[in-house]
């Protein structure tokens, strides 16, 4: 079964899932081919037993757009997460989160489906945009932020702090690093091989 790319971002008042609440989620799902197949969007209610992070609070007051964005259209957890589950699971392949950072965003992902929706169809298989340009760029972990990236791996998508404009803006990049990847690894041909032998 093919692979769907999974880019997903999400807004949220604090850094701890299972103690902050997620504030909006959005998800890109693309094939490797860079195909966008599908996309989904839901901004949540918070969660009244958690409280928000004081830092956390004190940057979204310089960020009124997003927040703004944020918070309409509020849904309970209950409602939005078995909808994304569902979502997830009619995509024509097995999903495959992408984000950046992935440990930030796969862990309230991870605590709200298991919460809300009783199921995690990604499991445990996720990939992080910026081990995966460690690996390509051959540089430490903490030298492959993205102003250190190739300008050829980005398109000229806005990052706004909405979920789905992120989800779709860091899919694109993953997509472009994967072509660029997979053109550098190319398997060797008949001939390749006999001439080393």
């Amino acid at each position: 079964m093919n692979e769907i790319y999974v880019s997903t971002d999400v807004e949220t008042d604090g850094p701890v899932a299972g103690k902050h609440s997620m504030l909006s989620i959005g998800s890109a799902a693309y094939s490797a081919d860079k195909r966008l197949l599908s996309t989904y969007t839901a901004n949540l209610e918070t969660l009244p037993e958690f409280t928000a992070d004081p830092k956390t609070t004190a940057w979204w007051a310089t960020q009124a757009d997003a927040w703004s964005a944020c918070r309409q259209n509020l849904e309970h957890p209950r409602v939005a997460m078995p909808r994304y589950l569902a979502w997830l699971k009619a995509l024509p392949g097995k999903p495959v989160f992408v984000a950046y950072p992935a440990v930030f965003d796969f862990s309230f992902v991870y605590w709200y489906l298991t919460q809300y929706a009783g199921e995690n169809p990604f499991g445990y298989s996720a990939i992080d945009i910026k081990t995966y340009a460690m690996a390509m760029m051959r540089k430490p972990y903490r030298a492959c932020g993205k102003q250190s990236m190739p300008p050829e791996w980005f398109d000229p998508v806005a990052h706004t702090h909405v979920a789905l404009d992120d989800a779709i803006e860091q899919g694109s990049l993953f997509c472009n690093m994967l072509c660029a990847n997979l053109e550098l690894v190319k398997p060797l041909s008949t001939p390749d091989l006999l001439a080393n032998e």
